[in-house]
């Protein structure tokens, strides 16, 4: 029996800034003389992720929310050292007006772009991780997302921390391997060991390895957690002193961690097309934005697969 092929769901936040940073805009510019560096890099890995992944569905999935407020109610340093002095995330200037031209071409090429009011890209890729027909591929540079990975259904992350060049394809093995603990107990293991990338601070002096011996040892926080009220259940007098200092966070920081799977979101066409949905706007934004090369990489791709 012949496997279906995947569906590729986008973190097009995760992607656009890193083709942001990873193409010089001197070497990406409009005729008008406005960076499309983030456009063009983005487009080129959208190309290379459907020549070498072969979906028949995709997704790419936004922020809506970067932020959301029952987070920041959660844990108020919750990405707090990332906000605007205008308020809003800190977004490097030339990149903000590259987003809308990212999903002009995605609607003209037919590759579908969701977002939810009150969610993260992350919630979003979540919830399709589990509701859309599997096998799933989520593609991402963000480590919270080793936590949809399901062997069983199955979901894989294709990690592009390095780049879509290498990106890493994991499964529930690549995660035990990279961290020491299953993908389902990786936000109890982001919560202890913390991320100043999300403002987490983590439990001090619990690093990722002293964070996957407990998460071994007591399956969980939860059980972490139950230990620490049992005499005589092994824990150094130092750590033990370190975590019941920390049962406030320890009691809201999962729910921060934890990727949403129940985000409300409208019916989907997912279907990967073979050829533009309109080509003549494809065309002129190509023109409009120097795009033409990156535009054809991509239409090229899609065509490949028919």
């Amino acid at each position: 029996m012949a496997h279906r092929p995947p569906i590729l769901l986008i973190d097009a936040p995760s992607l656009y800034f890193r083709a942001y940073f990873g193409v010089p805009e001197s070497a990406a510019r409009a005729e008008d003389g406005q960076p499309v560096n983030a456009v063009r890099g983005f487009l080129d890995m959208l190309a290379q992720l459907i020549r070498t992944r072969r979906p028949d569905r995709m997704v790419c999935a936004l922020d809506y929310d970067w932020r959301p407020a029952w987070r920041v109610q959660l844990l108020p340093s919750y990405k707090a050292h990332r906000v605007a002095p205008e308020g809003g995330e800190e977004v490097p200037d030339t990149l903000s007006p590259q987003v809308p031209v990212i999903l002009e071409v995605l609607d003209a090429i037919g590759i579908r772009a969701i977002g939810a009011t009150g969610y993260e890209a992350d919630d979003v890729l979540g919830t399709l991780s589990v509701t859309q027909p599997a096998p799933v591929e989520v593609v991402s540079g963000d480590r919270d997302l080793f936590q949809l990975v399901d062997d069983a259904r199955p979901v894989r992350l294709l990690y592009v921390g390095r780049g879509v060049a290498k990106l890493e394809d994991c499964d529930d093995a690549a995660v035990r391997a990279r961290y020491g603990v299953p993908a389902d107990r990786y936000a109890d293991f982001a919560a202890l060991r913390g991320d100043p990338s999300d403002g987490l601070p983590g439990v001090p002096g619990v690093g990722e390895k002293t964070a996957a011996r407990l998460i071994e040892r007591y399956g969980g926080l939860d059980g972490i957690l139950a230990a620490l009220d049992t005499p005589g259940s092994g824990f150094a007098p130092g750590l033990r002193t370190r975590l019941d200092a920390a049962r406030d966070y320890l009691a809201v920081a999962p729910k921060v961690v934890r990727v949403a799977t129940d985000v409300p979101l409208p019916e989907l066409t997912t279907a990967l097309p073979t050829a533009p949905a309109d080509p003549d706007r494809l065309l002129a934004l190509a023109q409009r934005w120097n795009l033409a090369g990156s535009c054809r990489r991509l239409v090229d791709a899609l065509a490949d697969r028919a």
